[in-house]
């Protein structure tokens, strides 16, 4: 058997970054940034107002009370947008609109609400210091400033940030297509009719739910019946859209793993036991260039496969370091046991109090039992030298995502 150090690093030595796509900035939402972005001027690009008021002098006011106010002329309005070049001299004021550029001469802003609201003349009452409620040019962007960073994943406020450098198009590194395949004779749809020995199908949902959650785009390939040859046909045609292939089943030691048999001695692909539980039976490989993992059948023995292995090969292929799901150390809140020379990745519950992580085991451990990984929200992680641990141990945890 093989580790699961050793596999990983077999599937990370075979993968790499999607080439990148020039894409509009709304069909880049999600995925990776491939190279910086930098503002060409600064921003704001001149001084502006940041409230709605009076472009003054902040001299003309310095003496303006509750008691006694400071009248002036108020010589025409300037609002947001405006491009005409205006300016005031002592003595005289503009009435100015929220993000309006400042004009020549002023050097502070008044609030509306610190004045009587005057067209003609205006009594301010309060006086102002020199940059007074003024944006300075700049202040938040320097020119040739970076203002997004290569390898970023782009949200919402990344692609504000983009467009407001003036980018419309940006490289990006796509987000890997992902094609998932559940194969098995006793597989059905969900909502239609069981006859006895049939389950519903839930591994090909999961793991297409999982693919999105590390980024990529899932495709759910109908459940395929154990035929070779329609095995092979499906997974051949799934290349012409696929960055990668995940199957689930058919990866054992059974009469029946059809996906074994298919793809033993095709492309790349090899199939191995590796030192973990659950999860000991792991296929991948390289088919016509395109990764292909094949995953055990049981539930959660695929789920922490995809975790394990290929997560960090998704982020590997959107250009990002191949990490593990966030871990932090924990207590145990009770004794475990863990069989020798296997990493062991147990269902937990992770919960924070004072600035401590506690972490209890989920209620039932077997890999056919989905519903302790529903109700789990982390993965207590053994190495494959520990048997025992008392409660109040520190142990690594693997945080899923929520």
């Amino acid at each position: 058997m093989r580790t699961v150090d050793e596999h990983l690093t077999e599937i990370l030595g075979s993968v790499a970054p999607l080439p990148p796509l020039d894409l509009a900035l709304l069909e880049a939402q999600g995925a990776v940034l491939a190279e910086d972005v930098s503002a060409p001027v600064p921003l704001p690009p001149f001084d502006n107002s940041a409230m709605d008021g009076y472009a003054v002098v902040a001299a003309d006011i310095a003496g303006a009370t509750e008691a006694g106010p400071v009248t002036l002329p108020v010589v025409g309005d300037i609002v947001a947008g405006d491009t005409g070049v205006s300016a005031i001299r002592p003595g005289l004021t503009a009435r100015i609109m929220t993000g309006a550029p400042l004009p020549a001469g002023a050097d502070a802003v008044i609030p509306v609400e610190w004045t009587d609201g005057g067209h003609a003349t205006v009594q301010v009452r309060r006086a102002a210091p020199p940059g007074n409620y003024i944006r300075r040019a700049g202040e938040d962007v320097t020119a040739g400033q970076v203002v997004v960073d290569a390898g970023t994943r782009l949200g919402a406020a990344q692609l504000g940030m983009i467009a407001a450098v003036g980018r419309a198009r940006i490289p990006v590194r796509p987000r890997p297509r992902v094609v998932v395949v559940a194969t098995g004779d006793e597989l059905r749809e969900p909502g239609e009719t069981l006859a006895p020995g049939q389950i519903w199908e839930s591994n090909g949902y999961m793991l297409t739910a999982a693919v999105v959650e590390a980024g990529g785009v899932g495709y759910r390939q109908a459940t395929v019946e154990d035929e070779p040859g329609k095995v092979l046909e499906m997974l051949e045609d799934q290349l012409a859209r696929a960055d990668a292939i995940v199957t689930t089943g058919g990866v054992s030691m059974g009469t029946k793993d059809v996906v074994k048999e298919v793809l033993s001695g095709t492309g790349t692909v090899g199939f191995h036991k590796v030192r973990m539980r659950p999860g000991k039976p792991q296929g991948f490989g390289l088919l016509e260039g395109t990764p292909i993992f094949t995953l055990p059948g049981n539930p959660v023995s695929a789920y922490v496969s995809f975790q394990v292995f290929v997560r960090p090969a998704l982020r590997a292929m959107q250009g990002l370091t191949p990490d593990p799901l966030p871990t932090v150390s924990a207590v145990l809140a009770e004794d475990v046991k863990s069989p020798a020379g296997l990493r062991h990745y147990l269902r937990g519950k992770l919960s924070l109090n004072r600035g401590t992580y506690t972490v209890s085991m989920a209620e039932t451990q077997g890999s056919h039992q989905l519903r302790s990984l529903a109700s789990a929200n982390a993965l207590i992680e053994l190495a494959e030298d520990v048997e025992t641990l008392p409660a109040g141990s520190h142990v690594q945890v693997m945080r899923l995502p929520s």
